[in-house]
């Protein structure tokens, strides 16, 4: 069975975002990037059905710039078997992102694709049902357990209620929540063994995909700095605060 994991090139969760003095966008410059986080669960799912022998092959695929490379091979360090990019500097929307995954299925015949549910800098969540609408494929999003049994794959999935529980006929599309797994770290011969495995560079003419985007950002800005909080005296001072100066009550 092969497995087709998508990773994306993101600012490192654990950094300060820094906007542009000009307000067009996100400052890169020196920025530390890495894999999206949902994205690392879903890897960190992928390999573990390698381990427990369910899987036979683990494709790593991102969508970005050249650089996009140094995601892949952490991919790899990890466990994946092969990357694959589709080299691009255009700002990728999901349904072209979606496009493209949807070509490398059909060209490496894909039993199960895990995504995860969103990235940390976009926050759209709409990759993995577009995926799972162009391929006619079924879909457990959200999900925070998944087992291969009997070619088909049990998924119990975040909802607002609880969970629930799906069972998928394969090929399918599996978007990753945050109680799936815990990902682990590359060792260091790991690392040094994924400088070796094949990464296959596309574009995204190769795969028959137009990237180019219908939208335009108009401006970026950072959210307006909190004030500072004060320190009531009584519960009636902190009454007449909320329903005259916060005007929440």
């Amino acid at each position: 069975m092969k497995v087709l994991v998508g990773i994306k090139r993101v600012v490192d969760a654990y950094v300060r975002v820094r906007v542009k003095s000009d307000g067009t966008g996100v400052d890169l410059t020196n920025a530390k990037m890495a894999i999206n986080p949902f994205c690392e669960i879903a890897v960190e799912e992928a390999i573990r059905m390698k381990e427990a022998g369910n899987a036979d092959e683990v494709i790593a695929v991102s969508i970005g710039p050249a650089a996009a490379q140094e995601q892949i091979r952490t991919a790899l360090a990890l466990g994946s078997d092969r990357g694959i990019l589709v080299e691009t500097d255009e700002e990728v929307q999901p349904l072209a992102v979606a496009k493209a995954l949807k070509a490398i299925i059909e060209k490496e015949q894909i039993d199960l694709v895990i995504l995860g549910k969103q990235s940390i800098d976009s926050d759209n969540n709409q990759v993995g049902q577009m995926l799972a609408a162009l391929c006619n494929y079924p879909q457990g999003t959200f999900a925070c357990k998944a087992e291969l049994q009997d070619g088909k794959i049990q998924v119990t999935r975040e909802i607002d209620g609880g969970e629930q529980t799906v069972l998928l006929d394969l090929p399918a599309i599996v978007t990753t929540d945050l109680r799936l797994n815990e990902p682990r770290y590359a060792s260091l011969p790991n690392i040094m063994k994924a400088k070796k495995k094949p990464i296959d560079t596309l574009t995204p003419a190769d795969l028959g995909v137009d990237v180019s985007s219908n939208i335009k950002t108009l401006s970026v800005a950072p959210p307006a700095e909190r004030s500072a909080g004060v320190k009531v005296e009584s519960v009636e001072q902190l009454v007449d605060k909320l329903k005259n100066e916060a005007k929440v009550i």
